[in-house]
């Protein structure tokens, strides 16, 4: 059962551009397996349910399939350039941008009580995009400074994507210049709570633009 909901969640990473990060999505899933195993009818309101979780939890397996699928991407394109590494994430995001502030006020809604915003999943996608762009491209600092240049990255991704949702035109751009002044970012990351809080700061302010929030 754990290899046909995995098989399924990725199967509807690919229809998230198309249906965006739905129960629907999830449901046509069945309807792209191999042949001799696709069905004929998307699943029911109750199987997405079992499969994947109720009301909004199946919707957050989604979304975090998505982003561990952006994760085996960017492992498929292996480059010795930290660059290209961060560039091929943010292309990662291009076909389901319209879909992708809902998606991030999703994971950011804590199941229950207060606060009203959750930090903890936008800090995990960026420490998950910095670390593993460091490993690809082959970074081997150490101590001190393995944490300093991960929060950096973490940071500088976190605003180029952030800029993407608003002008995807220029982001690839302002990533680039970014990266060009990094070692200003890296003095300025001390404390790792200027990154929490300005991740969260610049996710809420996204997510009210939009009228999320």
């Amino acid at each position: 059962m754990a290899d046909f909901r995995s098989q399924l969640l990725r199967i509807a990473t690919s229809l998230v551009r198309t249906h965006g990060f739905t129960r629907e999505a999830l449901s046509r899933s069945v309807l792209e397996l191999p042949a001799g195993k696709a069905h004929s009818e998307p699943l029911s309101d109750g199987a997405v349910s079992s499969l994947f979780g109720i009301g909004e939890y199946a919707r957050k397996s989604l979304i975090e399939a998505w982003l561990n699928e952006g994760i085996i991407q960017m492992a498929s394109k292996p480059s010795s350039s930290l660059s290209h590494v961060l560039h091929t994430r943010l292309n990662y995001n291009e076909p389901v941008l319209p879909y992708l502030p809902e998606a991030f006020a999703l994971l950011a809604s804590p199941e229950r009580g207060l606060p009203p915003l959750d930090p903890r999943p936008a800090l995990k996608h960026a420490a998950r995009i910095a670390d593993e762009a460091s490993y690809i491209s082959g970074d081997i600092s150490s101590q001190l400074s393995w944490y300093t240049h991960r929060a950096s990255l973490a940071v500088m991704y976190s605003c180029a994507e952030l800029h993407q949702l608003t002008s995807p035109e220029t982001a690839h751009a302002f990533l680039d210049s970014l990266l060009t002044g990094s070692s200003a970012f890296e003095k300025s990351l001390d404390e790792v709570h200027l990154f929490s809080g300005y991740v969260l700061q610049s996710w809420t302010g996204i997510l009210r633009s939009r009228g999320i929030l």
